[in-house]
């Protein structure tokens, strides 16, 4: 931001979202932003954290860095913020104790859709200012960190399918698919969404209506891997939001209905001497030796690493059905989205579309995953097997994705190659987690056991 923008806050506010530190002190001074709400990215992806006064933010920031605390289970917890034990972070044992909050401010940025408010993204450390871990967005630092020590940058485009419902029954009954002809609730919602994104420096690239009733898929464009998980993480934040405000609700489940799925694909690209070290003249000549590595890499890395990338029992129902555009095959093919590994793109633009997230995916811990077993293939240079050809779902030949989260944490928990990518304190606790979904899911009575139980007349 030039000295001359920030002589005119409300102008470029409105216009870029992402501020500087002088450009949020010029509009604290303008009265436009009284709220800076410090965020750290939990891990299932919710931006969790305070609201602070706007001046006493830039007064915590001019004595130290760190400008607020909270309680260490936000990173050990469950999808309803109960206090679990057991971690090693935290718990009973060690009294529940605080972590600190240090703000990443390039991340800074205005709302325009919550006037007079900032937000921030924010490290976790320990009291002694040591980085916490386990915290996704370290996790996914330290991913790039060694990829980065290969010679390599991710870029990263976010594809992201969610649902919008009025209760929990979708908005509309049937198939819009890449419609232009929207329900004015639709065509309002996308409007109001487009322009919220716009304004919080998170454009979109596309909006579309998916295959299933009030199902929403929104494209992000490429950039730097950490700054696209964190614009996804406002983008959460906003679609929530918005659809609260015209008496909507959201889910981002991965299965929200039998045979409704949604996903959180992952466009990944390798830069290396800033050129794509994907680029590709011809599909007859793909893989090129980069992405050969990468696509080997991730079809061996990533079956030991599902609970980071489907989390909860209800990813794994994804999965379950033939030819729901969910892989069931750790696979790869040319533009074929029956594979767990897609390649795509033409020419600079050639890429790698990683299609085994699901919508309920935590964006940092994901990439992780992906980063950590590209990581591999690169350094080990293994080389992948043939591409798959013709229909995915009868490939017999490649490992089958995980069946559900139990078989998942059993490849997870103390797998040597999952230690040696993230640590062993990652594992553990990501495990931990995983235990906890397991026990919770097992100890409830739904209602299909419910309607398959009940005597009928």
């Amino acid at each position: 931001m030039s000295s001359q923008h920030t002589q005119h806050g409300d102008t470029i506010l409105k216009r870029t979202g992402l501020i500087t530190l002088d450009g949020l002190r010029t509009a604290v001074q303008g009265n436009e932003i009284s709220t800076v709400m410090v965020a750290v990215p939990d891990m299932l992806g919710r931006l969790q954290g305070k609201r602070l006064a706007a001046n006493l933010f830039l007064d915590r920031i001019a004595s130290g860095t760190r400008v607020s605390e909270a309680c260490a289970y936000i990173l050990a917890t469950d999808v309803d913020m109960d206090p679990l034990n057991g971690f090693a972070l935290t718990g009973w044992e060690q009294g529940f104790q605080d972590i600190g909050f240090v703000p990443d401010l390039k991340t800074l940025r205005a709302l325009p859709h919550l006037p007079g408010t900032a937000l921030v993204h924010c490290e976790a450390v320990y009291p002694d200012g040591a980085p916490v871990d386990v915290a996704p967005r370290y996790i996914l630092r330290t991913q790039l960190d060694r990829l980065a020590e290969l010679g390599f940058e991710a870029r990263v485009g976010l594809e992201s399918e969610f649902l919008l419902c009025k209760g929990q029954q979708p908005v509309v009954p049937h198939n819009l698919d890449y419609a232009l002809s929207h329900p004015p609730l639709l065509t309002d919602f996308f409007r109001h969404l487009e322009d919220a994104l716009h304004h919080a420096g998170t454009p979109v690239e596309a909006v579309k209506t998916e295959g299933g009733p009030g199902q929403v898929e929104v494209t992000f464009p490429y950039g730097p891997a950490l700054e696209a998980c964190d614009a996804y993480t406002v983008y959460r934040q906003v679609v929530r939001h918005l659809a609260q405000r015209q008496g909507m609700t959201t889910t981002f489940m991965s299965a929200p209905f039998t045979g409704m799925y949604s996903g959180l694909h992952l466009h990944l690209s390798l830069w290396q001497d800033e050129a794509p070290a994907f680029a590709s003249t011809s599909r007859t000549q793909l893989p090129t030796d980069a992405m050969g590595h990468s696509i080997a890499g991730l079809l061996s890395g990533m079956p030991h690493l599902a609970p980071l990338y489907a989390p909860t029992p209800n990813s794994y129902k994804r999965y379950a059905a033939p030819h729901s555009f969910a892989p069931q095959f750790m696979n790869w093919g040319i533009d074929n989205r029956g594979c767990a590994v897609r390649v795509t793109g033409h020419g600079d633009g050639t890429h790698l579309e990683i299609r085994l997230p699901g919508a309920d995916a935590n964006p940092y811990l994901a990439l992780a995953a992906c980063l950590a077993s590209v990581v591999h293939g690169l350094t080990e240079k293994l080389n992948p097997p043939a591409p798959c050809l013709g229909d995915a779902y009868n490939d017999r030949q490649s490992l089958p994705v995980r069946r559900d989260l139990s078989e998942a944490l059993a490849y997870f928990d103390g797998s040597n190659f999952a230690t040696r990518a993230l640590g062993p304190d990652v594992v553990q606790h990501y495990a931990r987690a995983s235990k906890a979904e397991i026990a919770q899911h097992r100890r409830q009575v739904t209602d299909v056991e419910r309607e398959r139980g009940f005597d009928r007349a």
